[in-house]
């Protein structure tokens, strides 16, 4: 009783899969979209985050080299001294700087043409660096450090102070310099040097710093926190929606699989997950599938056996009341039946028993076999050659008729199981047949499909058991026939078998010119190999 679950064909009306360009299984092309979409809010926010950055500092820049030339012009008219070398008084350009400079958002700061500098905002206002003392240290600690990390601090204040040498020096050739650097403190400056100009001669750089970078770049952080939260969120919201749609179905399937393993349920039913159209729908349906299959087995084998219980007992008590009666009849001819009907049960018996042998064995023949090509027509003609061979006078004839097709008549299947249908339906024409009869096999192809009719001389078969002949047991024997000939599973059988390799048994009447019964004929198509 062979079963199979297609499950790789889609359903009919399912929706195509969403994220088909992803590669791997629809869960798995899931999975990476969730994950990938944290990661993308991730990036989004970044870039943009970037650019604003990048916008900040433009900003900046361009705000302090407005200020700085409108700066540059006034000093130049205010400090500018002497005709016609004219230079740049240094005391008028400090009074200059203190009136223009805005010491609590930037720093000023003025160089001659030579470089050195002549006035610092941070300077006329008294301005020093404040920072946050470090926690106070337990009395219990070790002794006093006196490392102020000075080495490193001095080295980043004369790293600033190139830096600015270079950039005034660049200032000093008429060059508007502007972009961002490291300040004495370590901290990032935005700063724009520009030339003090009379006429064509650089008299003087004016030097604006802003220190705000830093307070910029801790903006940008906050404004970077909703886009993390917005990831998290995503991740959470993925990593539930995993749970839900995967560990969850998963969790229900082994349940459903212990019930059936645990309370002895027959098979597992979870519609709405076989409904689904991705892995888990189609695990869901192979595995409701795999127990219906099961559970139909189970109840196919409670019924064989209760079956094969009901046809033993029969031939069990005919020789139970035979051997009991045997004892007690003193006529010869009363003993000689009564030792007939023993020796017809016991070849009931055990006809019985090849038979129930043979259809227990059936699956696992079936299944343990690889189909290969068989040609059919040399597969029949052996069959029917040893009964002709072992035919005794007065028994039914077996005749082939031949396809007459050049090429063989193949079939992909089991030789073993194919034989075993023509050797059952042969024996049960030949049961129904009269003496002297003949029973007919004939092959033939037909639109891909293989044909092989076996017909009788007998007399045929009620039209309301045309169909219940191939059920097992059937014994109905007419009028006249040996009982217990037959043990009932001969056709069910080849029926089975025929199911097995993709074909199909039927059984008719054959009508003769004036509407009479002329015998049956059984068909078995088989669906022919492919070159």
């Amino acid at each position: 009783m062979a079963s199979a679950t297609d499950t790789a064909k889609p359903r009919r009306g399912s929706r195509p899969p969403r994220f088909r360009w992803l590669p791997g299984t629809r869960l798995g092309r899931l999975i990476i979209a969730l994950n990938v979409l944290g990661l993308a809010v991730l990036i989004v926010g970044a870039l943009v985050l970037n650019e604003l950055r990048q916008g900040l500092v433009n900003a900046r820049i361009d705000s302090l080299t407005t200020q700085g030339e409108l700066m540059a012009a006034i000093i130049d008219q205010a400090a500018t001294v002497g005709e016609p070398q004219p230079a740049m008084d240094p005391n008028y350009a400090n009074l200059t700087l203190q009136m223009l400079a805005n010491p609590k958002t930037q720093r000023a700061r003025l160089f001659d043409r030579q470089g050195r500098p002549i006035a610092d905002s941070d300077l006329v206002a008294d301005r020093v660096e404040q920072k946050a003392l470090p926690p106070a240290r337990a009395r219990d600690a070790g002794g006093l450090s006196l490392d102020l990390r000075s080495r490193p601090r001095a080295d980043l204040a004369r790293e600033a102070r190139a830096a600015l040498r270079t950039e005034v020096a660049r200032a000093l050739r008429g060059q508007h310099v502007a972009g961002k650097r490291r300040g004495e403190d370590g901290a990032w400056v935005v700063s724009v040097s520009i030339p003090i100009q009379h006429v064509q001669m650089v008299l003087g750089v004016l030097t604006l710093e802003a220190n705000d970078v830093d307070a910029i770049i801790a903006r940008e952080r906050l404004a970077l926190i909703p886009f993390i939260l917005i990831a998290i969120a995503v991740t959470l919201g993925s990593s539930l929606l995993l749970t839900r749609l995967i560990a969850q179905p998963v969790r229900r399937l082994a349940r459903a699989a212990d019930r059936v393993r645990l309370a002895g349920a027959r098979a597992i039913s979870l519609p709405d997950l076989a409904r689904r159209d991705d892995e888990l729908g189609d695990l869901t349906r192979s595995l409701e599938a795999m127990t219906q299959a099961l559970s139909e087995r189970m109840d196919a084998i409670e019924s064989f056996a209760a079956d094969v219980a009901h046809e033993n007992k029969n031939p069990l008590t005919s020789l139970r009341s035979a051997v009991e009666t045997l004892d007690l009849v003193t006529d010869p001819k009363a003993r000689d039946r009564l030792l007939n009907i023993l020796k017809s049960d016991v070849q009931r018996l055990d006809r019985l028993v090849t038979d129930i042998s043979n259809a227990s064995r059936l699956d696992a023949e079936l299944s343990r076999d690889e189909p290969r090509t068989v040609d059919l027509e040399r597969l029949v003609s052996d069959i029917v050659a040893i009964y002709q061979v072992t035919a005794k006078p007065g028994d039914v004839r077996v005749s082939l008729q031949r396809s007459g097709a050049l090429d063989p008549v193949t079939v992909m299947g089991r030789e073993g199981p194919l034989g075993q249908i023509f050797r059952n339906l042969i024996d049960n024409a030949r049961s129904f047949s009269p003496p002297g009869g003949e029973v007919a096999v004939a092959l033939a192809r037909t639109g891909g499909k293989v044909l092989a009719t076996v017909s009788d001389s007998g007399p045929g078969i009620p039209a309301e058991n045309l169909e219940t002949v191939f059920a097992r047991f059937y014994t109905s024997r007419p009028k006249g026939a040996v009982f217990g000939g037959n043990s009932g599973l001969g056709l069910s059988i080849a029926r089975q078998i025929a199911e097995a390799h993709g074909g199909s048994l039927h059984a008719k009447n054959r009508m003769g010119p004036d509407n009479q019964v002329m015998g049956a004929a059984f068909l078995l198509i088989l669906p022919e190999a492919r070159p």
